[in-house]
């Protein structure tokens, strides 16, 4: 073959056209002059818009697989936690039926003993709903002032309540407003009960610590951090069985034979605004039997008897 019929031109593999950095540098300004027609004009936004459009069936088509999974997987955990629902739920039936009958029972076992004693009945009390106003001016007292007075049916020495125990007393009463001192004030004094050990004690206000101090119970008495304390309901003006507080300290270190044991009030007085105010229990409990008159002899002596015919 003659030398001049060859085709000296490179093959394609070998033709490279522009240089790397000279695309690079196109393609980088290119770039650059279409973020800044963007930015400026928007006029890459319709463009955006209708391929956005157009690969939305794409989109969907290629997340069906996956919502499907997605949603089966949800079918059957739902299943499953509408059985264990359902099992927990008989499982707290079958709790509360138990309940039930024991509580029946033990209903109809205190009737018996209630009839068998002939124990009277607990006493209903009177309650009034009250709203606290505002605390007391004086800084050496823990008390607060309530929106209901006398003119509401309040009655002295009655007791405030709220949904938690015993906040304290009403110790002042105004026609329209009354005075409550509450069991953190010094001079508040209250009989209660420890049920744990059916030790009976007074509990008195500490205001400088905001807790509850009892009183006269001795160093060797049964009494541990977290016993509950209830009123005792034996001075007549709170019922009995309502909280007053918790054990929080017990110290029987003392030089004395009473321990210093120390209460967390089972209502705290702080952030209260709604009240229940008791009508005091002394009016509602039978009357105390009268003392005995005295002998007429009693002052001058025995009286001898007269006999038959004479005259004294």
């Amino acid at each position: 073959m003659p030398l001049g019929t060859l085709d000296r031109s490179p093959p394609p593999f070998f033709r490279q056209g522009p240089s790397a950095l000279t695309r690079v540098v196109f393609f980088a300004s290119l770039a650059i002059c279409l973020m800044a027609l963007d930015t400026r004009a928007g006029l890459t936004a319709p463009l955006r818009t209708a391929l956005a459009a157009a690969l939305h069936p794409v989109q969907q088509l290629m997340l069906a697989p996956v919502l499907a999974m997605a949603g089966g997987r949800d079918y059957l955990g739902g299943i499953t936690q509408a059985r264990e629902s359902a099992e927990s739920a008989r499982a707290q039936l079958a709790r509360q039926g138990e309940r039930a009958l024991q509580v029946e029972q033990l209903l109809r076992e205190n009737e018996r003993l209630r009839g068998l004693l002939e124990l009277r009945s607990r006493v209903n009390v009177v309650s009034h709903a009250a709203q606290v106003i505002y605390d007391a001016a004086d800084p050496y007292t823990r008390k607060i002032v309530i929106d209901r007075g006398s003119s509401h049916g309040l009655r002295q020495g009655a007791p405030v309540i709220n949904e938690v125990g015993v906040l304290g007393q009403v110790t002042r009463l105004y026609p329209l407003t009354a005075e409550v001192t509450l069991l953190t004030d010094r001079d508040s004094a209250l009989p209660v009960l420890l049920p744990r050990k059916a030790i009976r004690s007074i509990a008195m206000g500490e205001p400088r610590r905001g807790a509850l101090e009892l009183r006269f119970v001795a160093a060797n008495a049964d009494v541990q951090v977290g016993d509950v304390v209830e009123t005792s309901g034996l001075d007549g003006v709170y019922p009995g069985g309502y909280p007053v507080g918790t054990v929080r300290q017990v110290d029987r270190r003392t030089q004395s034979d009473f321990a210093q044991i120390e209460l967390t009030p089972a209502a705290p007085p702080d952030g209260v605004r709604h009240v229940l105010v008791l009508d005091p229990l002394a009016p509602l409990l039978p009357a105390a039997p009268a003392a005995s008159a005295p002998a007429s002899g009693a002052s001058g002596g025995a009286r001898r008897p007269v006999p038959r015919g004479k005259t004294p």
